[in-house]
């Protein structure tokens, strides 16, 4: 929500005088009846203030020639237009609440769903310790990458085991009876209100991204950036690269990394990966 209130402030800012937002994701580029919403800072003013997503979102992706038709028609910018010489720039923000974009330090919507997670953490915690045997349970997104149950288990002090997909664990049957107390908070993490830390950084890349194509123009004419922070922690540098360079691999946890093992003391679990050297 902060991130389309910024870029449609920003653009209205230097003058653009048509601004559409496609609903539904990819999926309003190609199914008919799904037309492009016309965007203004009437209509986007306070919106902010909600969770979710204000255009709306959609699962799985589609067939690139037909986006791409679609962007034709409605003289729109996109890096596979490339191939048809058309005259043709994105600017790709890093938006996914799993962190797990290649070289990016954070994206944006991860803190919030840390810190919501921390919430379903406390609740399982407490069932648990209420009951006889008690075992609180609770699912995190990341399937391909466990920056999230990392960050949520290390932040609240109240997890025994954390387990991620980048480590293949395996649990024996020691026959004692437990009440197990499973939490599954997926939609509550993805539709709650950015805090204001994911607020602050969806600001700055709403803002530089119209700013970084238009006033830093692209050596190559049609050239795609993605605009991302990196070493915020260091410098608050803002950088940008080729899309094509982030989206070679996913971004995982690297189980000899510092953090992991950060992680792996706080909770006290056995470490089930056998490192080589710990690294940063």
């Amino acid at each position: 929500m902060c991130l389309h209130l910024q870029i449609v402030f920003t653009l209205e800012n230097y003058g653009v005088k048509n601004i559409v937002g496609i609903p539904f994701g990819y999926r309003g580029f190609f199914e008919k009846g799904l037309k492009e919403m016309p965007l203004s800072r009437g209509l986007v003013e306070n919106i902010n203030l909600n969770g979710g997503s204000f255009l709306g979102v959609s699962r799985g992706g589609a067939k690139t020639s037909e986006i791409v038709d679609s962007i034709q028609v409605l003289y729109s910018r996109h890096l596979q237009c490339r191939k048809r010489k058309l005259k043709v720039s994105v600017v790709a923000v890093p938006k996914t609440i799993d962190n797990d974009i290649l070289l990016m330090d954070k994206t944006f919507g991860f803190d919030t769903a840390v810190e919501e997670a921390q919430r379903a953490i406390n609740s399982a915690y407490i069932e648990a310790r209420s009951a006889y045997h008690g075992i609180g349970l609770v699912k995190l997104m990341g399937r391909s990458s466990g920056f999230i149950a990392m960050h949520a288990s290390l932040s609240s002090g109240q997890v025994d085991v954390c387990l991620i997909p980048e480590i293949k664990t395996h649990f024996k049957d020691i026959g004692v009876p437990a009440d197990v107390k499973y939490i599954d908070p997926t939609y509550m993490v993805r539709a709650c209100r950015a805090n204001a830390s994911d607020a602050i950084l969806c600001t700055v890349l709403g803002q530089n991204a119209f700013l970084t194509w238009n006033l830093y123009e692209m050596p190559t004419g049609p050239w795609s950036i993605c605009w991302f922070q990196r070493h915020h922690f260091c410098n608050t540098h803002y950088v940008y690269l080729p899309i094509t360079e982030v989206i070679t691999a996913s971004k995982r946890v690297n189980p000899n990394s510092r953090m992991w093992h950060r992680c792996l003391t706080s909770t006290g679990q056995p470490d089930f990966h056998s490192p080589a050297i710990v690294t940063a």
